[in-house]
């Protein structure tokens, strides 16, 4: 069981992007500090500590993992290396939230997942939709009923990325295509909604690179509930999500994105818009529910328990199956 301090002290490994991302989130909690950044290269640790006032830049991975000052850290590598970084952490002793999507393949989720238990360590997904204020009135509405039983869900989640086989999106040993950096978003999503699929049909345009470009995926559930959810990395979509009940529906705009509101439509009612807006980049929202675990001794997240993540891969891993589409190693 690992003891945080107050605030608690957040290292970063990895210097891209949604580390950046990341960075500015947890700027918006004072109860957080980030204190320490990992990358492959000092000169790329130093560069990403200038930038987010970060005091301790340490030139390799494992100097980060091993840094005694770290309460947790982010995991914020490409995908191929989600593995090996969150186990070299664990392996350190030192508590992670690894971001989406956890790992290439149930196999490798399945490793993770084993090696924080067996050590007692918490983990989590960094699948930061799901801690949204918003989604959490999502849940609230679903739970108690107020659009009857939840029959049918859709979602999509389409952005277009200019074809470059050089982009991580294109490259297959990066992990790239559309399923693993967007269309796990609407397959969490459902997953949280409608839980673990019983049927699995998913169709894809495997482009030049050897990548899913987009896809087209098909859920079927116990009591003949259903959720159609596309992905695609050549073409932008509405980024909308509709949950259709037996008594009702709820609309939510820009779930992905940012989401801050839905409209609620019950039968026989006028329709109702709900707003929950917040300042910030969204990403403080999962970083808080970290904090909040380790603070109560918890091993994994309520709100994104390691089982589902496990789930979730394994519904991705049963999709490449159908598309005959595997990553190098596997």
């Amino acid at each position: 069981m690992t003891t945080v301090t107050d605030p608690v002290r957040w290292g970063i490994l990895g210097t891209g992007w949604i580390a950046g991302q990341f960075a500015q989130g947890l700027a918006q909690l004072s109860e957080a500090e980030l204190v320490a950044v990992g990358s492959r290269t000092p000169e790329l640790a130093q560069r990403f500590g200038a930038q987010h006032d970060v005091p301790h830049r340490h030139g390799s991975y494992r100097a980060l993992a091993e840094d005694a000052g770290v309460d947790v850290i982010y995991v914020a590598t490409p995908n191929p290396w989600h593995r090996e970084h969150t186990l070299l952490c664990l392996d350190s002793g030192t508590p992670v939230l690894c971001e989406k999507p956890f790992a290439l393949n149930a196999g490798q989720a399945a490793e993770m997942i084993r090696a924080a238990r067996e050590k007692e360590l918490f983990l989590m997904e960094a699948m930061w939709t799901r801690f949204f204020p918003l989604m959490g009135k999502v849940r609230a509405l679903v739970s108690e009923g107020a659009i009857g039983e939840v029959q049918m869900l859709v979602a999509d989640l389409c952005i277009q990325f200019d074809f470059d086989p050089s982009d991580r999106r294109y490259a297959l040993e990066l992990g790239g295509g559309a399923l693993l950096d967007l269309g796990v978003y609407p397959l969490s999503f459902a997953s949280m909604i409608m839980g673990s699929p019983s049927k699995i049909e998913a169709l894809a345009h495997v482009g030049e690179t050897g990548v899913d470009e987009q896809a087209g995926i098909v859920l079927g559930y116990d009591r003949g509930r259903v959720s159609t959810l596309y992905t695609s990395i050549r073409v932008d979509s509405p980024v909308e999500a509709i949950l259709l009940g037996t008594r009702g529906q709820i609309r939510i705009q820009d779930w992905w994105i940012h989401p801050h509101r839905l409209t609620l439509s019950v039968s026989g009612e006028e329709a109702t818009a709900i707003e929950m807006p917040y300042t910030g980049n969204g990403y403080q929202f999962e970083a808080a529910e970290v904090m909040a675990c380790l603070r109560a001794g918890k091993l994994e997240s309520d709100l994104m328990p390691l089982d589902e993540t496990l789930s979730i891969v394994e519904t991705m891993d049963a999709i490449r199956a159908r598309w005959g589409l595997r990553y190098p190693g596997e």
